[in-house]
Order: structure tokens, then C-alpha cells, then sequence
């Protein structure tokens, strides 16, 4: 193959008359670059999306909760969770606790929102929400009696919130139940057991997911909350719970929850915003799509660029045969320039792929608007499988179609050829 290698070469590389052949080449190289790198972002663009809105709702929720039917809370065991524990895969087991809340705001207009108070140890914040702090600092224990929180960007626009802003929390003080009103109840009861705090907002947060979430979740300390509405018991909604290992998640719940037993329960954050992730789904199963049509453009434009290579070297190709170069060699020949051009194409595609990734991530030149992306800046994932994946897929399919120019130029016959 070394002669066909070098003819190849001063085919597609070497200026050989008035026409420009190598422009053509230049033309082809930048085409296949292009959808390489075309083809790589897009892997990188909708892996980084979904992996940075699943870190999101991880952050939120951990990768599953134990809980009992209808929000109910109950003391926590120490035994709980030493026999969760025993689970290799998890690696983290945090009580947790969730009430219902109506939060109204100071000044004049006296807006009020719904809102959902939860609290966690504040000595093991989750590192994702205490990054996502735009203003102030996390919740801190209880000091002389005080109840901080710290409030999602929306809710405290809404309200007119910001840090050291006191808020009036409105909900029910009875420890057996996380939710508002209980089925059954009047209003009545309900009246009767609503209880009033002043709240101060110690910081503000902002990750993104506005509905359900900056909008409407308040993360507090769970000893202040258990103080205000469990009667100074230490009561709580459930454990949240993390794995090492994802292919384990719906094993690793499974089992916890028969560890744990009746009225216990575990579902998974998967289970939990299935809306959100069958989103993602959809967005992922659109790339195979995208994949194929990119391809084929880059294959039908080597085969282009190949038969143009051949009508520009019909003469040549006329000479070798009357040389005595078998057809087999002159398919070679036309055969190692699609590989010769596909290789720089892909290597240059690889390199605009790995270029503007990184400018990306370092500059975060595109915006997005986080309301409907959750997201600023456009996510990149960079995985080297997927560089590999999209250099073979594009090299093969462009060596297998170029086939059918090699087969046009070796039956070309070498008097036709030296004639035309």
C-alpha cells in the first residue's frame, strides 16, 4: 500500500494543474471537520445538559428517600441508620424534615406564597446548594432562639425578600403530619392549630429549577425546625439517602425499605420527577437523528470531492493504467485518499470540538435563559468515548462509501483515458 499511499498523497495534497484540485480537498477536509465537531458538541452539549439538571435534582433530593405514607413524621432511630449502612452502595444516610408553609412577606403589599419548609443538618449542607448561594451564607444551628432560613431567588423577588429580611411562616404546629390540612380536617381544626414565626432570611440561593423549586422550597436547620413545629421533639419527614453506584439506585431503595420495614417506603429521585427525566429522554433520543444526518452530509461530501478528483485525473489515471497498474491498485489509490482526507478532516474536527469546548467552559460565552433551561451557560460534558466514537463512525461509513468512486476510477480504460 505504500505506493498508493504516496500517488494518493500527490493526488489530494499536491497542486498539479490550472483547476485547483487542492481547494477541492481543502473544501472536503473543512466539511468532514466540520460535522465532526459538529457531531462531538452535540454529544458533549446534551450529555453536560443532563448531567448538570440530574446533579441539580440529586442536590435537592439525594438519590432516594425513606419516608412513611401520607407525610407522616416520626422519631428517628439510631439503629436506622446503622442498618442502612450496611448497604455497600450507599454512602450517605441524612434525616430530614418537610412542612407545609405559607410565607408572607413585609412592606406594604403584604404578598404571601406557598412554600415548602425543609430542613437538614446544618453541619452537612449539600455542596450543591451551598455553591448555588447568590447572597448571604447557609443557615447556620439555632442561636438565641432565632429561625433562619435561606430562600430561592424567585420566591424572595416575589416577596420582596432579601438577606437579614424577616418573613412571617404560617403553618400548623402539630408534629404528626408534614402537610398543611390532613384529609378529614375542617377548617375549623385547621384554624385552631395554625401557629405564626418570624423567620429572618440569613441567604438567598438560585440553581435554576424555578417551579418547584427556587420558587417554593425554603431549606432551614432541622434542629430549629423540630424545636418550632414537632413540640422540641426530634421528629422528622425521612432520610435522604446516597449511592455510590447508579446501576445499584433501585436495588439499594428496594432493599432499604425492607430493611427499615412497615409503614416505611423508598422512591428514587428518578421516580420522583419522572416528568423531568422522560424530557431529558426525549432530548437524548433526538442525537442518534441528529447523527446520522450530519454523517451523511460528510459522506456525500467526500464522495463529491472524490469524483471530482477523478475527472480532474482522468488522464493520470489513463497513464498508470497503460503502465500497466492494475484496476485493483488504481481503486487503492482513490480508496487511500478518501482515507487520507477523512483522517485530517476527523483530526481537525477533533481539535474544533476540543478548542471551543474548552473556551466554553472557561468563558461561558452563550447564554441561555435560565427560566426555560434551567441552566445560564451552555453545559459541555466532555467524554473521550464519545471523541472516539464519532472519529470511527465518520472514518468507516466515509472509507465504506467511498468505494464507489474507487470502483468508477479503476474501470475507467486507459485509451479512453489518455484520449479524453
Amino acid at each position: 500500500m505504500k505506493s498508493e499511499l504516496y500517488i494518493a498523497r500527490r493526488f489530494a495534497f499536491r497542486q498539479r494543474s490550472s483547476s485547483r484540485p487542492t481547494f477541492i480537498v481543502f473544501i472536503a477536509v473543512a466539511g468532514i471537520a466540520v460535522g465532526t465537531a459538529a457531531l462531538i458538541l452535540t454529544l458533549s452539549i446534551v450529555k453536560g445538559f443532563s448531567s448538570q439538571i440530574e446533579n441539580k435534582l440529586v442536590g435537592f433530593n439525594s438519590h432516594f428517600q425513606i419516608r412513611q405514607g401520607g407525610a407522616r413524621l416520626f422519631a428517628p432511630l439510631a439503629e436506622d441508620s446503622l442498618r442502612l449502612a450496611r448497604d455497600r452502595n450507599i454512602v450517605s444516610v441524612v434525616p430530614f424534615m418537610e412542612k407545609h408553609a405559607i410565607l408572607q412577606g413585609g412592606g406594604d403589599t403584604g404578598i404571601s406564597s406557598p412554600a415548602m419548609l425543609k430542613g437538614i443538618p446544618a453541619g452537612s449542607p449539600p455542596v450543591f446548594l451551598e455553591e448555588s448561594i447568590v447572597e448571604g451564607e447557609w443557615p447556620g444551628t439555632e442561636s438565641r432562639g432565632n429561625f433562619d432560613i435561606l430562600v430561592g431567588r424567585p420566591l424572595a423577588d416575589a416577596l420582596g425578600l432579601g438577606t437579614g429580611s424577616r418573613v412571617m411562616v404560617i403553618t400548623t404546629r402539630r408534629g404528626e403530619s408534614g402537610n398543611l390540612i390532613d384529609a378529614g380536617e375542617d377548617i375549623l381544626d385547621l384554624l385552631s392549630s395554625l401557629g405564626i414565626e418570624i423567620a429572618t432570611v440569613r441567604g438567598v440561593y438560585e440553581t435554576g429549577l424555578n417551579e418547584g423549586f427556587d420558587d417554593y422550597m425554603v431549606l432551614a436547620d432541622l434542629s430549629a425546625m423540630q424545636r418550632l413545629f414537632s413540640g422540641g421533639n426530634t421528629m422528622i419527614s425521612g432520610y435522604e439517602v446516597t449511592v455510590r453506584d447508579l446501576s445499584g439506585l433501585d436495588a439499594s431503595a428496594e432493599s432499604a425499605a425492607e430493611t427499615l420495614g412497615y409503614p416505611f417506603y423508598a422512591f428514587t429521585v428518578y421516580e420522583r420527577f419522572a416528568n423531568l427525566f422522560e424530557w431529558l429522554k426525549l432530548q437524548q433520543n433526538i442525537t442518534p437523528l441528529l447523527i446520522v444526518t450530519i454523517t451523511v452530509v460528510a459522506v456525500f461530501n467526500i464522495v463529491s470531492t472524490l469524483l471530482v478528483l477523478i475527472i480532474e485525473k482522468t488522464r493520470e489515471i489513463g497513464m498508470l493504467g497503460a503502465l500497466g497498474l492494475p484496476p485493483g491498485k488504481i481503486s487503492g489509490i482513490f480508496l487511500s485518499q478518501a482515507f487520507l482526507i477523512s483522517l485530517v478532516g476527523i483530526l481537525a474536527g477533533n481539535l474544533l470540538a476540543f478548542g471551543f469546548s474548552i473556551v466554553e467552559l472557561q468563558f461561558h460565552l452563550i447564554t441561555l435563559p435560565q427560566k426555560n433551561y434551567f441552566i445560564k451557560h451552555v453545559p459541555i460534558r466532555m467524554v473521550a468515548g464519545d471523541y472516539l466514537l464519532v472519529s470511527c463512525i465518520v472514518g468507516a461509513l466515509t472509507l465504506l462509501f467511498a468505494f464507489i468512486p474507487a470502483r468508477v476510477a479503476a474501470s475507467l480504460k486507459p485509451g479512453t483515458a489518455l484520449l479524453t
